[in-house]
């Protein structure tokens, strides 16, 4: 049960921890103090509904045909391989997160909410992350294995957006440091290419 459990932390985490909207936008409020609990809540459980989705419905359909099974595999390493590229690259470039809490002024409750929500769910790479991706790879493992795969992303989630939000006076200036973004960007790249090879070694050890 630990595998699969750790499987889904990592993967789940390599997913969510990017340069990207959505995070900018929990450091930024985070840094404001406005809303924390509300906006890292809506972020962390539509996260959590779209794992869910995605290990429960789409990673039901695949484990239960083999081409389906075969093609996700081949599929999800794909991905992952050109995501753990795509991280390499930006460990080269030397990315960082820019965040100023002043860009926006003091808004309601529905402004910060309404926001939220665009910037979580008309992210077309949320749906290919959580529920294609993460349901394909749930499907390689036993079905009662799944569960701790959900949990393990889940969490994964849940630690990330809260601790970004609520840590966010603490993180803001690691964040601003291209060497922090570099070693990250290079961990979350290895472990992309090494759940990726853990994908197709089945494949190859049959061939």
């Amino acid at each position: 049960m630990l595998t699969p459990l750790i499987k889904g932390f990592t993967l789940g985490a390599s997913l969510i921890i990017a340069i990207g909207s959505q995070n900018a936008f929990v450091l930024r409020q985070g840094l404001r103090k406005e809303y924390v609990f509300t906006i890292c809540s809506i972020c962390f459980l539509c996260d959590a509904l779209l794992i869910l989705l995605g290990v429960g419905g789409f990673g039901t359909l695949v484990a239960s045909s083999e081409g389906l099974m075969l093609t996700a595999r081949w599929g999800g390493a794909l991905f992952l391989f050109v995501y753990g590229v795509k991280s390499f690259r930006s460990a080269l470039k030397g990315e960082v997160m820019e965040v100023d809490p002043s860009d926006h002024p003091a808004s309601g409750l529905t402004w910060a909410t309404a926001t939220t929500l665009a910037l979580t769910l008309l992210n077309p790479h949320v749906y290919l992350d959580t529920v294609i991706l993460l349901g394909s790879i749930a499907g390689q493992f036993p079905e009662n294995q799944r569960t701790s795969f959900a949990i393990g992303a889940v969490c994964a989630s849940m630690l990330w957006f809260y601790g970004l939000g609520y840590g966010s006076r603490i993180l803001t200036p690691l964040f601003h440091k291209k060497i922090a973004w570099k070693i990250l960007d290079i961990l979350i790249g290895g472990l992309m290419w090494a759940i990726a090879g853990s994908l197709l070694w089945p494949i190859l050890v049959a061939a």
